[in-house]
C-alpha cells in the first residue's frame, strides 16, 4: 500500500505539489491506472486553495482540503457533476466574511458540488436580541482548512483513499473535529464518504450536520427528475406549497424566481438504507446517493430556477436536522448531543448509473420502497419543521 501525508500542521509538514501514478490490478484482474495529485491554486480569491484530485481510472474527483474537505466536482465518462455558482471559485476561506452582520457572508464562497454545513450550526442565520449575529448561515466547517491530509493507494482493497481532519474549536466554547475519509474503488463510477465527528472537549457538546450536494448544468437541466422515497414530505415555504405538484421536477430557467425547498423524512429499504436519485433528461444517466436512515433521519430537496449564470441548481441534502435556526431546531430535539470524547459516524455512498436499463431498474426499485412506505404529503409548511 502506498501512503503519504500531504499536510500535517502539528509536524509542520506541507507537500505543496505532488503527482502519484500507480498501476494495479483490481478485484476482477483488470489493470487500473490510478492517480492522486495535489496542486495549490494561485491568484484572485482562489489563491492558496489546495486541490487534491483522485482518479481511479473511471472517475475523477476534485477535493478541497482548504474548504473543509468539500468536493469541487466529479467527472465520470460523459457525466460531469458540478454547478455554475455566480462566483469565481473555489474561494479561499479568508475571502469569505462569515461574520458579516447580515449573516449571509457564507454565500460568498458557495460553489462546491458537495459542501458540509455545520458543525456548531448548519441552518439559517441567527441573531441575539440586540441584533448581533450569533450563528452565520450554514456554520463554519466548510470555511475551515484541514490541518491533516493524507492519501492511500490500497492495492489489496483495490481503492484510493483520502483522509482529512478539520477542527472547529474556540477557547471556552467548543472543540469539534471532523475526520473525513473519501474512498474510491478502482475502475468504478462509485465513491463513499465516511465522516467521524468527535467532541474533543472534556465538556459535553453538541453539533448539527447537513451535506449540500449541488448539481446543475450540464447534468441537471430543466425536465430532470428527483426520486427520493419518503414517509413524510412537506414544503418549507408557501411558495414551495404552491409548486407541490411538481416538487420532484426541475423547472425551466426563471430569472428572479424564488428558491423552493422541501423537507422530508426519508423511507428506508429493509436494510435501513435511504436513497435519492437525480436522473438526466434522457433518462440514461443518473446520480444515486444512499445513506443509513439511523444516521440521517431527514432529507432536504433544494431547487432554484435562476438563470444558469445565477446558480440554477438541484440540491440533495441528507441531514441530522432541518436548516432552520439552531435555537428552533434545539427546541424540537434536532441537535445532536456529544459526550466528552464521543464520536458519531456518517456515511454517504455515491454511484453514477450510465445506461437507460439500469436507470429504469433503479427507478422501479425506489418506487417500490415508496409504495411500501405509508407516505404523507403535507399541503402546507409544518410548524414543527419550518420557522
Amino acid at each position: 500500500m502506498t501512503q503519504q501525508i500531504l499536510l500535517d500542521l502539528y509536524q509542520g509538514l506541507v507537500v505543496p505539489a505532488m503527482d502519484c501514478v500507480r498501476t494495479a490490478d483490481d478485484a476482477a484482474g483488470q489493470s487500473c491506472k490510478c492517480r492522486i495529485s495535489k496542486r495549490t491554486l494561485q491568484g484572485g480569491v482562489s489563491g492558496g486553495v489546495d486541490v487534491v484530485t483522485l482518479d481511479n481510472g473511471k472517475t475523477i474527483i476534485e477535493v478541497l482540503p482548504t474548504r473543509g474537505m468539500g468536493i469541487a466536482s466529479v467527472r465520470s465518462g460523459d457525466v460531469h457533476l458540478r454547478w455554475d455558482a455566480p462566483i469565481i471559485g473555489p474561494v479561499h476561506p479568508r475571502c469569505v466574511p462569515l461574520s458579516e452582520p447580515s449573516g449571509f457572508g457564507w454565500l460568498d464562497g458557495f460553489d462546491e458540488w458537495l459542501v458540509r454545513c455545520g458543525l456548531e450550526n448548519n441552518g439559517s442565520p441567527e441573531f441575539e436580541p440586540n441584533g448581533k449575529l450569533r450563528y452565520p448561515l450554514h456554520g463554519k466547517i466548510a470555511n475551515t482548512p484541514a490541518h491533516f491530509v493524507a492519501y492511500h493507494i490500497d492495492e489489496e482493497k483495490c481503492e484510493l483513499r483520502l483522509v482529512g481532519n478539520v477542527r472547529e474549536s474556540r477557547m471556552f466554547f467548543k472543540s469539534l473535529e471532523l475526520e473525513s475519509t473519501l474512498s474510491v474503488p478502482f475502475n468504478k463510477p462509485q465513491w463513499t464518504i465516511q465522516d467521524k465527528v468527535t467532541n474533543l472537549s472534556g465538556n459535553s457538546g453538541e453539533f448539527q450536520l447537513l451535506y449540500h450536494i449541488n448539481t446543475g448544468f450540464p447534468f441537471a437541466v430543466p425536465g430532470c427528475e428527483v426520486t427520493m422515497p419518503f414517509r413524510r414530505l412537506a414544503p418549507r415555504t408557501l411558495q414551495a406549497a404552491k409548486e407541490l405538484g411538481s416538487w420532484n421536477q426541475l423547472g425551466p430557467e426563471t430569472p428572479g424566481s424564488e428558491e423552493v425547498v422541501y423537507f422530508c423524512e426519508p423511507a428506508a429499504d429493509k436494510e435501513g438504507r435511504c436513497y435519492a436519485m437525480l436522473t438526466n433528461l434522457e433518462k440514461n444517466r443518473a446520480l444515486l446517493v444512499s445513506f443509513d436512515s439511523a444516521a440521517f433521519p431527514y432529507l432536504v430537496l433544494w431547487k432554484t430556477r435562476l438563470a444558469r449564470q445565477d446558480g440554477y441548481v438541484c440540491g440533495i441534502e441528507p441531514c441530522v436536522n432541518f436548516p432552520n435556526t439552531k435555537s428552533f431546531e434545539k427546541r424540537h430535539g434536532r441537535v445532536v448531543p456529544l459526550k466528552p470524547n464521543e464520536s458519531k459516524i456518517f456515511e454517504l455512498r455515491f454511484e453514477i448509473i450510465s445506461d437507460a436499463k439500469s436507470v429504469d431498474s433503479m427507478g422501479k426499485r425506489l418506487m417500490e420502497i415508496q409504495r411500501s412506505a405509508k407516505s404523507v404529503v403535507e399541503k402546507a409548511p409544518l410548524p414543527e419543521w419550518s420557522e
